[in-house]
């Protein structure tokens, strides 16, 4: 276990993500426990590439019903969150601003040559994920670093988007929770390392559900990763079946909303 504000964790410990708030939420959380980091961010994709991959696989239908949830549904049960939202932040101390500190590298996908050659120059000790494209065999096998992680949903039973929402939407509160995972190349499909059940509150929504599950994977995650640094990383196999989830699309999350009270 490296003791924290340890310098050296800017080299033994990569982190693949995005520039959202979550996961500057995630880093934080991480940096001040290991000291600084090495973060490598891809860059989001338009509106229109989301779009048409979702057309193909689910139909036009679908596909517009999503980007309608995306694109406006989604703001307004955010800013009707939004006293909520502020309450969790608080109460967890996260933070959505990027703290000074870390080493920041741009790159255009976790898939593409520049990510590789990052990877490939800072050979750490572990990868840490949250929140990027499917990474695909040619960026997992850059480096023999185990990448870990944290999906907001209990594989296999909900893998994919927003797995504790789809739970709850289907009354199973049971596995409306989290995991803390292996990457491998499918969706959500590596061996899990740590996997929870989750805890909302009545007045939570599908915009604070991720703040509430963050507050509780930050800590798992800090334990993966010493785990792996410390060579006892060990993985479990839940007695679950597999599905994959998607964004839901507008009318279905009114629907829920409006018949079961799962916003």
């Amino acid at each position: 276990m490296l003791p924290q504000n340890n310098p050296l964790a800017e080299n033994r410990i990569v982190v693949l993500t995005t520039g959202s708030g979550l996961a500057n939420m995630l880093v934080n959380k991480l940096a001040a426990h290991f000291g600084p980091l090495t973060v490598i961010q891809e860059a989001g994709e338009d509106a229109s590439t989301i779009f048409r991959r979702r057309k193909k696989m689910l139909g036009w239908w679908n596909a517009m019903g999503q980007h309608l949830f995306t694109y406006y549904g989604l703001r307004i049960v955010g800013r009707l969150s939004r006293r909520r939202m502020h309450a969790i932040w608080a109460a967890h101390g996260l933070e959505s601003d990027l703290k000074p500190g870390n080493a920041v590298h741009k790159v255009p996908s976790v898939n593409s040559p520049e990510c590789r050659a990052l990877l490939t120059a800072l050979n750490p000790k572990v990868v840490a994920v949250y929140g990027t494209r499917i990474i695909k065999k040619d960026t997992l096998h850059a480096i023999e670093a185990p990448f870990i992680n944290y999906h907001a949903g209990m594989n296999p039973k909900y893998r994919g988007q927003s797995g504790a929402y789809w739970a709850l939407r289907n009354g199973d509160q049971a596995h409306a929770g989290l995991t803390i995972h292996l990457v491998d190349e499918g969706v959500d499909t590596g061996s899990v390392i740590f996997s929870e059940r989750s805890e909302f509150d009545r007045s939570d929504t599908f915009p604070t559900y991720h703040f509430v599950q963050m507050a509780q994977a930050a800590p798992l995650m800090i334990r993966a990763i010493e785990d792996a640094l410390g060579g006892r990383l060990k993985t479990i196999k839940p007695n679950l079946p597999s599905s994959q989830y998607f964004m839901p699309t507008l009318w279905g999350y009114a629907w829920a909303g409006l018949t079961k009270g799962v916003w």
